[in-house]
């Protein structure tokens, strides 16, 4: 058996969840499949994860969320390829075992992104961003990251905005202690004022929710989506969230634009839209993310 050098994965790869995934994912593929493979992919991941093979074909494994995450997130990857054709891993199944829960999905062959992926992330998010609802929100609730995401829907997308996505993560970071007063009475003063700092109306319409460029894999059959937050809202959401943690190639806009136009406006208004990423990050991350958040105030002002 080949295995990777970090054995911390095996710690939670006991016998009986061997079996157990073996056993699931033999009656996936259809003939008998055994680990002979272990990468570990902490590293890569938000939870301890691995890609395991029987050296013909792989699956992708997730553990540490609750089952409720685990679920939900199974159920938004079969939301976004329903309702708009885009490509997410197949969930194969979702495991509770001792005290262990995890997800088994399709392992996603990866590649290096060159300027046709860049251009192929932005062809599946103008894919996501054709389907329409009629309110802002979602049926059901879900997670950013770890975090519970209320989707209760609305009407109006300033009303949704604030109340669904910004107060809550402000009421987080205060509640933390890691949000000064004044500072918070200045993210206060933009509710009044979102009509105007947010552009035209819009259509309600599906996001992946947590689009940062990390959340798409580039695959030789296109961009995969996953780890998705899923609700109908302002389309430059996911556009304002592709770029928070590192720089991406013009031409990831360049292929949506191919697809669906980006509003005049939009780089101003992206700094608005990032506002609750800024007061998460405070919140569970702590103060140190208070200077960004300021200066991110700052662009929106």
């Amino acid at each position: 058996m080949s295995e990777s050098n970090d054995r911390s994965i095996h710690l939670y790869l006991t016998p009986p969840l061997r079996t157990t995934i073996e056993r699931r994912v033999s009656d996936h593929f259809g003939r008998p499949w055994r680990i002979k493979q272990v990468a570990d992919k902490r590293d890569e991941a938000s939870h301890p994860a691995a890609v395991l093979s029987d050296g013909r074909d792989a699956v992708f494994i997730k553990f540490g969320a609750t089952w409720d995450q685990l679920q939900i997130e199974a159920a938004s990857l079969r939301l976004l390829t329903e309702r708009s054709g885009v490509l997410t891993p197949p969930v194969i199944d979702i495991v509770r075992i001792e005290d262990a829960m995890l997800m088994i999905m399709g392992a996603v062959q990866s590649m290096e992104r060159g300027n046709r992926q860049w251009r192929e992330m932005g062809y599946a998010l103008a894919q996501l961003h054709q389907s329409k609802s009629e309110r802002f929100g979602l049926e059901t609730n879900c997670y950013w990251g770890s975090l519970f995401q209320d989707n209760t829907p609305a009407q109006h997308w300033p009303d949704f905005f604030w109340t669904r996505r910004v107060e809550p993560h402000l009421r987080g970071a205060v509640d933390a202690g890691r949000l000064p007063a004044p500072i918070m009475t200045q993210v206060e003063h933009l509710a009044a004022r979102l009509t105007t700092l947010g552009g035209p109306p819009v259509e309600p319409t599906l996001l992946h929710g947590d689009a940062h460029q990390n959340n798409f894999i580039s695959s030789p059959g296109g961009a995969v989506l996953i780890d998705p937050a899923v609700y109908y809202g302002h389309p430059e959401m996911d556009l304002a969230y592709v770029d928070v943690f590192a720089p991406v190639s013009a031409a990831l806009y360049a292929g949506y634009q191919e697809i669906l136009p980006i509003e005049p406006g939009f780089h101003q208004r992206r700094h608005l839209w990032i506002l609750p990423f800024r007061l998460a990050m405070i919140e569970v991350d702590g103060a140190q993310h208070v200077d960004a958040l300021l200066e991110t105030l700052k662009q929106i002002a």
